[in-house]
């Protein structure tokens, strides 16, 4: 090992800016989402599959250029305003996901995680606030899947997070097998969304103040459902599921 003998000035970087090499033939455009390919490590304008990266500071055209002939300065950390599909009053604290550079919504599915809703400006229209270096998904590096009509889970679920976007559906439960890790989420704004979670016949779903009965259902409440409420069923014993997490109002059908 060799200590230091002189000095020896070092460049630093300050504030919250970074600098990335842009893929070969694209425009990142001033205020664009910007990803990194996972396969390369070259930004370009946010696509599904990406590592979130920031907001460009300004144009760069490299389209008539070859890979990492340009760099893109991005913001990494702050706060922006964004349309956000559905956004409303009662969204503060809830994660923002983009599925292109300038399309912010807050189904997970198919999108890449950006930041929190930090602050309400008007119908569809909040301040996130983002980090790209420490926020982390809530949801982690899950399979996800959108609900939007009834639907009924098999064996190959196992491990899934369902998103609920849509009033009155029913997730129906398999006769319980060997599955666990099954995550059902209302995605829905707050007092719009019922859920429903349905055993098999046969079956009781117990749980945190939730006394099971066979072929009785669970519920989000709708009129206190908030974005974000889930619950986690796993396999319990013959009985049928048992509800190891849950976030929000759930009742058992009477």
């Amino acid at each position: 090992m060799t200590t230091l003998a002189k000095d020896s000035p070092r460049v630093f970087e300050l504030g919250n800016v970074n600098e990335i090499p842009v893929i070969a033939a694209d425009i990142i455009y001033e205020g664009a989402a910007v990803g990194v390919v996972p396969a390369s490590g070259h930004a370009r304008p946010l696509a599904a599959g990406d590592r979130f990266a920031g907001f460009a500071e300004s144009k760069v055209d490299n389209s008539a250029g070859a890979a990492a002939d340009l760099n893109v300065r991005v913001l990494k950390k702050g706060s922006a305003q964004l349309s956000v599909s559905g956004a409303v009053i009662t969204d503060v604290g809830v994660p923002v996901y983009a599925t292109d550079d300038n399309t912010f919504v807050f189904t997970p599915t198919g999108g890449v995680f950006i930041g929190f809703v930090r602050r309400f400006v008007s119908s569809g229209v909040v301040i996130v606030e983002f980090d790209a270096d420490n926020f982390v998904d809530p949801y982690g590096d899950t399979v996800r899947e959108t609900v939007s009509v009834d639907k009924t889970l098999a064996a190959v679920d196992s491990g899934k997070v369902f998103f609920v976007d849509t009033d009155a559906k029913t997730v129906t439960l398999p006769a319980v097998e060997g599955m666990a890790g099954i995550k059902i989420v209302n995605i829905g704004a707050y007092g719009a969304v019922a859920v429903k979670v349905l055993p098999n016949a046969l079956d009781m779903i117990e749980g945190p103040n939730i006394t099971g009965a066979d072929a009785k259902y669970i519920i989000n409440t709708k009129a206190t459902a908030k974005r974000g409420d889930y619950v986690v069923l796993e396999y319990g014993d013959p009985n049928g599921w048992v509800i190891t997490e849950m976030r929000g109002t759930w009742a058992r059908e009477a």
